[in-house]
């Protein structure tokens, strides 16, 4: 305490009493919120039971509407406030989604013009709706979700072949892509 004390005094604070104020108003500013980020819902408090059905696939992609309706329907309960069900039957919100395009654009190059990066964008429209009062809580006409990989020199830009050798990559965008919509909602974005 003494030590504290003397680090006040040689900052300008003349008084033990004026020093121990500084002190009790830093340490009650320092917890500011920022530990409840990702954790709040600003759903009402009557929604227990979401349905979230198949998201419709607009793409060539094959099976990605059902690893990323699968991701997002894990990341909604693991919140644990929510009951979640693959259907619209006795629910008290609705998510629907429509993946509209998934591509791979290269974003560097190495000296003999290869990519050496890859940014995987997927692209899909979301409504969150309210089954009791029949209104949208939240919606995104055009969210996109870019991830950065490092491509096999086989997949250049084919999509099919990228996840193909790439299966970790898709795990890893459909993780990060629902806990993306799901704290969206959660957190009215």
């Amino acid at each position: 305490m003494d030590a504290v004390l003397r680090m006040c005094q040689r900052s300008g604070f003349r008084s033990p009493l004026v020093a121990a104020a500084a002190i009790v108003c830093l340490l009650w500013s320092s917890g500011c919120g920022y530990a409840l980020s990702g954790r709040g819902s600003f759903l009402p408090d009557y929604i227990k039971v979401v349905g979230i059905p198949a998201f419709e696939n607009k793409t060539t992609v094959f099976d990605i509407d059902r690893i990323l309706t699968d991701r997002v329907r894990t990341e909604f309960s693991s919140r644990g406030k929510y009951t979640v069900q693959p259907d619209v039957n006795s629910v008290d919100a609705i998510l629907i989604g429509t993946i509209s395009s998934v591509r791979l654009d290269n974003t560097a190059y190495t000296a003999a013009s290869q990519a050496s990066r890859v940014a995987l964008i997927v692209t899909a429209s979301f409504e969150f709706r309210d089954v009791r009062d029949n209104k949208v809580l939240w919606s995104n006409a055009s969210l996109q979700f870019r991830e950065e990989y490092q491509p096999t020199s086989a997949t250049g830009a084919d999509i099919t072949a990228f996840f193909g050798q790439n299966a970790n990559a898709l795990e890893r965008l459909a993780e990060n892509f629902a806990r993306s919509v799901v704290t969206s909602i959660l957190e009215a974005f």
